[in-house]
């Protein structure tokens, strides 16, 4: 009777196993749509200038501001020859000539001329009135006539005195500031020079990693320091093919990260970019379907509270 008892119990507790070990496993069932890893747009500031690092103040996990000067390279060979060419176009200025003085003497001496010819104007007019009254020769009115014109011809080559000294001053003064041209050029150059030895942060954001030290040489295009903008991540989600016809770029879904034993943190976030092809699930991440070979990764912009770092891992849910 014992026997008989026993086996029935067994037979009644067998269903109640079963029922428990189905629940556990929905309990393990993954309930998200896609997994992946948090990402941010990161930026190499590099060197804009060859010297030495006279001043760097990026520390590793510092925050800095857009515009922020950060450092500064030495440029004093930069320095030196502008100052050099500044001095060669000084040099050209004092070089050039003016034609004032050689026109003032030449303006007094015409204004003399044609005083002279005024006076011998009105005395020819008087000759004239001589001759007719029998007062004076017809050989007196002729040399009058001549000097006239004699005064004349000198009004004339000084007036072409002076155009000539205004055209050849002006033929050396261009022939002298030609030169200042390329002088000018050359010392924009070693301004732009100067102004790339100052290290300028790029953007507002958190520096990851540090490349160079205060005192070393550096050189054009060598990395410095390396910093990412963390207000707004990235998660870089994969999702299987079967739930591909369920997002749209622009869609909100939620995003959840471990926030202890079996507890989520959530943010609200939103699909901008959609692979157009498959590939080969990564080996860090998880599907749903285990079985599943190929996803497409998807990118779900995330505001950051400061609890999202890069490289976290994040989870999708779609409804």
């Amino acid at each position: 009777m014992k026997i008989r008892n026993h086996l029935i119990t067994r037979h009644k507790t067998l269903p109640a196993l079963a029922l428990l070990f189905l629940l556990a496993a929905c309990e393990t069932k993954n309930d998200y749509d896609a997994s992946g890893n948090f990402e941010a747009d990161e930026v190499i500031v590099s060197a804009q200038q060859t010297g030495q690092l006279l001043a760097f103040s990026v520390q590793e996990g510092a925050e800095l501001k857009e515009g922020e000067k950060v450092g500064q390279i030495d440029v004093k060979i930069p320095e030196l020859q502008k100052q050099q060419t500044e001095a060669s176009i000084a040099a050209l200025k004092q070089k050039t000539g003016s034609s004032k003085d050689q026109t003032e003497v030449a303006l007094k001496q015409l204004a003399v001329q044609e005083s002279q010819l005024a006076q011998q104007m009105r005395e020819r007019k008087r000759t004239e009135n001589l001759v007719k009254a029998d007062a004076a020769t017809q050989k007196q009115l002729d040399d009058m006539d001549a000097a006239i014109d004699q005064m004349q011809k000198q009004i004339g080559v000084t007036r072409q005195q002076i155009k000539l000294y205004n055209y050849n001053a002006a033929t050396q003064n261009r022939g002298i500031l030609s030169e200042q041209s390329p002088l000018s050029v050359a010392a924009k150059q070693y301004q732009e020079q100067i102004n790339r030895g100052q290290i300028i942060n790029p953007l507002t954001g958190l520096v990851l990693t540090r490349y160079a030290l205060k005192g070393e040489m550096t050189a054009t295009g060598k990395p410095l320091y390396k910093i990412a903008n963390m207000d707004t991540l990235t998660l870089k989600a994969y999702i299987t093919g079967d739930k591909l016809a369920q997002i749209k770029t622009g869609q909100k879904v939620t995003v959840r990260i471990d926030a202890g034993e079996k507890k989520y943190k959530s943010y609200s976030g939103q699909i901008y970019w959609i692979s157009a092809k498959a590939e080969f699930t990564p080996k860090t991440i998880q599907t749903k379907n285990e079985r599943a070979n190929l996803v497409y990764a998807m990118k779900v912009r995330v505001r950051n509270d400061g609890f999202l770092k890069i490289g976290m891992y994040g989870e999708v849910v779609l409804f």
